[in-house]
């Protein structure tokens, strides 16, 4: 092992930050060099400056600040900008986490540079390849070097795209591990009286591509919601993903519907583990309420995170079936008896990713790149 290797992480969007903050504090306790890049995908304070704050992660030693923008663009500005960081670092392993163009110009970028790879989240798979994020999944496992896998679903799918067995590791959730952490201080009645909602409510999020950005499927999922809010007031907390399109489409304050800005990592989890059910599109949501307890419908065809289907809250529902689907959560409830999480899901999937990284790195499995080679061009 190379004297005091670095480690570097690359965060773009919240599931990023919430995921990494139990491996970056595990990797610390092993006395590994750590930095962090934020891409700035997530723009947004309230969805990236308070979430540094919240999970206490170190300040990142460069912010891209790329913002919003088509694939295509905000890719490229992605590439040229870690490009230029992965070059200046000279890190031994770059970690990449989930499925956001973060992820997928990272272990592009490091593919080039012969700058070896892990992947936190490996092995999720929706099957619907007209998700950008699906692509996103498969393209960073075929390229990836260690993949850690949060659920046993994952081993079979990379198994079925030959990915070779010694490169996967089955770790646990580490978004898991961080609200384990933040449980004591998640306390539904702050942000309920602050946004002056009653003891029974419902939140919703939403920013898939497929719900909002074609008119009328935003109409289709705003009707739906709004449905919703005649059985129980909701509380949204939006995504400036098309915020525009969405308001458009009436999801507007107004009666039993509460518009607000987003929220941060405690005053979220606080305000979710107090509702009566969540409605979302998001894929780290469903995990969060399968671990709290909290009945929670995904409006989406599919999800990569079966899991939390079999063993948890969640229900795939249509915009159209989302009002029925509603009235029924309310009525059932969606208690998960004790002991009957996911396998892992036990807060420790931290440890056990700094572990894999650590032997990674103590059998000297160094780059090129890292050791102040050049890589190859074309």
């Amino acid at each position: 092992m190379r004297e005091n290797p670095l480690v570097l992480h690359v965060l773009g969007a919240r599931p990023n930050f919430v995921k990494a903050a139990p491996v970056v504090r595990a990797l610390g306790e092993l006395g590994i060099r750590q930095a962090i890049v934020h891409t700035g995908q997530h723009y947004d304070a309230l969805m990236s400056d308070v979430f540094f704050a919240d999970l206490g992660l170190p300040e990142p030693v460069a912010n891209l600040a790329v913002g919003s923008g088509t694939h295509a663009r905000q890719t490229a500005a992605l590439l040229t900008g870690l490009e230029d960081v992965v070059t200046e670092q000279r890190p031994d392993l770059v970690v990449v986490y989930g499925d956001v163009n973060s992820t997928l110009a990272a272990i592009l970028v490091c593919a080039k540079l012969h700058v070896p790879t892990a992947h936190v989240e490996a092995g999720l798979r929706s099957f619907d390849r007209e998700m950008p994020e699906e692509v996103n999944r498969v393209v960073t496992d075929a390229l990836a070097d260690i993949l850690l896998v949060t659920s046993p679903d994952g081993l079979s799918h990379l198994a079925a795209e030959g990915v070779a067995a010694g490169k996967v590791h089955l770790v646990g959730n580490p978004m898991i591990d961080s609200l384990f952490a933040a449980l004591p201080k998640l306390d539904p009645a702050p942000p309920r009286e602050r946004l002056g909602l009653p003891q029974r409510y419902a939140v919703a999020t939403l920013h898939r591509p497929a719900n909002v950005d074609d008119p009328g499927s935003a109409r289709e999922l705003v009707d739906g919601v709004l449905a919703v809010a005649e059985q129980v007031p909701v509380v949204v907390p939006l995504h400036p993903r098309g915020r525009t399109r969405l308001a458009e489409a009436g999801l507007v304050t107004g009666g039993n519907l509460k518009i607000v800005d987003p929220l941060g990592y405690v005053e979220f989890l606080s305000l979710v583990r107090g509702a009566a059910l969540v409605v979302t599109d998001s894929g780290g949501v469903q995990e969060e309420t399968t671990m709290l307890g909290v009945p929670c419908l995904t409006v989406r065809p599919n999800t990569e995170r079966p899991i939390t289907v079999t063993h948890g809250t969640n229900r795939l529902v249509t915009p159209q079936s989302l009002p029925a689907e509603a009235s029924k959560a309310l009525a059932d409830g969606a208690a998960i008896p004790a002991g009957e999480l996911p396998p892992l899901w036990d807060g420790k999937a931290g440890p056990r990713i700094a572990r894999v990284i650590e032997a990674w790195l103590r059998a000297d499995n160094l780059s090129p790149a890292s050791q102040g080679v050049p890589p190859r061009t074309s």
